[in-house]
């Protein structure tokens, strides 16, 4: 170390790859100066030297791409502000099919381009081989093209980064180890380093492989583990010509790099190796792996099948190096919930030059904000939960991450490693009914319930998968009859004290000082009216409350309340997730079953929407609740997890003679799509206000003290018309299904883009729902007065418009 550490800086950034120089950068660019950057060793040491460089811009959703799309727009330029080169070209990629499947996810993805406003174009086979010449297409289906994905020179893009944030006034120390953090009433306050502490406000855990072990130090969860990750570089190649795109074939797991002459052969096979699992050495630095060529044998038996020439053609390189990857295949972003102005950005699943221009950009603007600019609710590193930090669950799951890049990306698909991780107490009873179990945060759910001689496994496809019609039984016996669902998974948190009604009242929008037993649904907003939380409270007493929220945000919910709890405010949070199981009972003869098991009156008059009791049924005490997420007559029953399964077996044997049938959770969001109900983070996030969400009904703006988000959306009603609309369509043709990201075109032109979609059996055609955007204004006679299209695999179908539900309109068979 050439100069002297400071002993304060206002950020801290630890790592040097090209995501530390990357945020480095873009904190200066803000105006944020004092920042200071801490290298173990050198620049790009870790994982960021060996990195192919590649830069495409499409990625699995809307919100990634337009990162992407930001990253590659970045190093277009770099190079004439630093004066530091960076080797970035703009070749293009190419992307075959060698299958159906594949074709239809390349053109899923090729309509979502459009959204995101740059070229992608679906070619076919010959199209794709005056593209690129020596590419084998006897068995290729089809192709996308992408004219303006490009290629960089990592470590050069990276000193670039760096030049840059120097210049931005940022300060840069190599060799210079960070031994341990400084935290201070539960925020980050420092670190120590080997040559002296460092006082800071913020301190940024950009440490690659090792920010799970870093992370450690501050008890923050950064769940991720290292992998090798191969790639050969063969010899000079005469008839490989210059310039040519990037090339993938991933139902081949390989991709494919033509630079001087040679070609660069990267792959991301399935069944992967971990490593690193006693720890990486203190001297690890730009080190290779042990090559393993059994392991590689078939992905290179691939590679010369696409490209014959390369039976021909010799290795110069046979290269493995570590790749850090995440549970979920996403990186890890954001502030700790664990820990106060401690930020992290790691885990980039081999993605991570095309991501650093992203993801360095939108986390200096939450560092600056104190909120995050955008939805980033798929990379936020509150998604996770304590038991994917573990060693054995991170192992296990690695060896499925690496490959999932190149898999196909089927709806619904489930993960098929670390699962069993976390299971309801009714688990063993829901298996003898025919469940096929899925995973979300680790629990095993119930998706779908086969048939007696059904095998229990999925068959995925982009149209109707092998469970279309159990769906379809199922969706029909709730909505004729009575279904029972398990929703254990339901993260349950207990607030309670006396300054409980003041602190709640404060963070939810809606009134929740309502009368002991009653139930209110309500949003937890942000100060620029965005969604935070979508959840359901009952007063379980004058002092104590019941919040009900999605399994997906049990860590975020608990950072939320936390981090707005006032010190003056006596209250006690407490995480109830595991103490109670949820029997879920729906249909227009729910009532007639629950009534034979309790002396409770289940009547509509003494049991109204929206009213939560403690009764006797079998031999427990079971809060029932009166709520539906189905959009039908039914209850949420509360039951202590030890009295759970005889509860559950009652429901059954009194449900009997009514045709009771257990129903997954496909069905469940087949149903709620029919009502219109949204689900936080796909159809509302942090950056949709509760106006835009058509959820202004649960807020209450005249309530005493009123709530956080409250002026925002005050502001936004002032200016009149909202220009961004929450918006659910129906599909004229009965055929097309869809999901998620799909384009939303009115009057011809993108409008929107669809959030979620199922197909709705009682309405016999697809519903999607999204937001649409319009200038002038969205009301009733606009929406009424524009024809409307959903583009499906570069396939545009009409669709019907409506801000109300398509079911049940008027709520009338939930309130009987």
């Amino acid at each position: 170390m050439s100069k002297a550490l400071p002993s304060s800086a206002q950020v801290v950034i630890v790592g040097g790859g090209v995501i530390g120089c990357s945020l480095a950068y873009h904190l200066t660019k803000l105006g944020i100066t004092d920042v200071m950057l801490l290298e173990r060793k050198t620049l790009t040491c870790g994982t960021t030297w060996h990195a192919a460089g590649l830069v495409p811009t499409l990625r699995a959703n809307y919100s990634m791409s337009m990162l992407a799309k930001y990253s590659a727009e970045l190093y277009g330029k770099l190079e004439e502000e630093t004066g530091q080169a960076t080797g970035y070209v703009r070749n293009g990629s190419l992307t075959i099919a060698t299958n159906k499947e594949r074709l239809a996810e390349l053109k899923r993805g090729a309509s979502m381009a459009k959204v995101a406003g740059f070229p992608c174009d679906v070619i076919d086979p010959d199209q794709a081989k005056e593209i690129w010449p020596l590419l084998n297409i006897e068995d290729v289906v089809g192709a996308i093209h992408l004219p303006d994905d490009g290629m960089a020179s990592p470590v050069d893009l990276t000193n670039a980064l760096a030049r840059g944030a120097k210049n931005g006034g940022a300060q840069i120390f190599e060799n210079t180890k960070v031994i341990d953090m400084i935290v201070k009433d539960g925020k980050a306050a420092g670190v120590v380093t080997e040559h002296g502490d460092i006082e800071a406000e913020i301190v940024v855990n950009c440490a690659g492989m090792w920010a799970r072990e870093f992370g450690k130090k501050a008890g923050v969860n950064v769940p991720l583990h290292a992998a090798e990750h191969f790639y050969v570089v063969t010899e000079k190649m005469p008839n490989l010509q210059d310039h040519l795109p990037t090339m993938r074939d991933m139902d081949g797991y390989c991709y494919y790099k033509p630079e001087g002459g040679q070609l660069l052969v990267g792959m991301f096979e399935p069944g992967a190796k971990p490593w690193g699992m006693n720890g990486i050495s203190e001297d690890f630095s730009f080190d290779q792996i042990p090559d393993d060529f059994d392991h590689l044998e078939p992905y290179l038996e691939a590679a010369m099948h696409r490209i014959p020439e390369l039976q021909e053609t010799g290795l110069q390189l046979f290269f493995n190096g570590p790749e850090s990857f995440t549970p979920d295949d996403r990186y890890q972003l954001g502030e700790s919930p664990e820990c106060r102005n401690y930020f992290v950005a790691a885990g980039f699943n081999s993605v991570g030059i095309q991501s650093a221009g992203g993801a360095g950009k939108v986390l200096a603007e939450w560092i600056q904000k104190d909120h995050p600019p955008q939805d980033l609710w798929p990379v936020d590193i509150r998604r996770n939960n304590p038991f994917q930090g573990t060693q054995r669950y991170l192992f296990e799951r690695t060896t499925e991450t690496l490959g999932l890049l190149y898999e196909t990306h089927f709806p619904f698909k489930q993960f098929r490693t670390a699962r069993g991780v976390r299971r309801s107490v009714l688990h063993a009873q829901l298996e003898k009914l025919g469940a096929v179990f899925g995973c979300e945060n680790g629990w095993e759910r119930p998706n779908w319930f086969a048939d007696e001689g059904q095998e229990r496994k999925y068959e995925y496809s982009f149209g109707r998968q092998n469970w279309f019609d159990n769906n379809k039984r199922e969706h029909e016996n709730v909505r004729n009859g009575v279904g029972v669902i398990d929703q254990s998974s339901f993260s349950k948190y207990q607030v309670e004290g006396p300054d409980v009604v003041k602190f709640m009242n404060r963070i939810c929008s809606n009134n929740i000082d309502v009368a002991v037993g009653k139930m209110v649904y309500t949003q937890w907003l942000n100060d620029r009216g965005g969604i935070e939380a979508d959840v359901t409270l009952t007063r379980t007493s004058e002092d104590a409350y019941l919040i009900v929220s999605g399994v997906a945000c049990q860590t975020r919910d608990m950072a939320w309340l936390h981090r707005n709890k006032q010190d003056d405010e006596y209250v006690v949070i407490n995480d109830m997730t595991s103490a109670y199981a949820v029997i879920t009972v729906m249909g227009p003869k729910s009532r007639d079953t629950l009534s034979k098991l309790t002396e409770a009156d289940m009547s509509h008059e003494a049991f109204p929407f929206a009213n939560s009791k403690e009764i006797d049924m079998q031999y427990a005490l079971v809060r029932a609740s009166r709520i539906t997420y189905v959009g039908e007559l039914g209850w949420e029953l509360y039951v202590p997890t030890e009295f759970a399964p005889s509860v559950f077996d009652a429901i059954m044997d009194a449900g009997e003679e009514f045709a009771i049938k257990p129903y997954g959770y496909h069905t469940m969001n087949s149903l709620r799509m029919e009502k219109c109900y949204r689900h936080w983070g796909h159809d509302i996030t942090d950056e949709d206000t509760a106006l835009e969400a058509g959820l202004s009904f649960a807020s209450d703006f005249n309530k005493e003290g009123g709530f956080i988000g409250k002026e925002a959306l005050l502001a936004q009603k002032e200016k009149g018309l909202l220009t961004k609309r929450f918006v659910a369509f129906l599909f004229e043709d009965d055929q097309p299904m869809c999901y998620h990201e799909e384009p939303i075109y009115a009057n011809g032109k993108i409008a929107g883009r669809v959030t979620s979609g199922m197909f709705g059996h009682t309405m016999g055609a697809t519903i999607a729902m999204g937001y649409v955007e319009y200038d002038g204004g969205i009301d009733k006679a606009w929406l009424e007065a524009s024809e409307f299209e959903i583009e499906v695999e570069c396939v545009r179908y009409k669709v019907k418009p409506s801000f109300s539900s398509f079911y049940d309109p008027k709520m009338e068979k939930i309130k009987c």
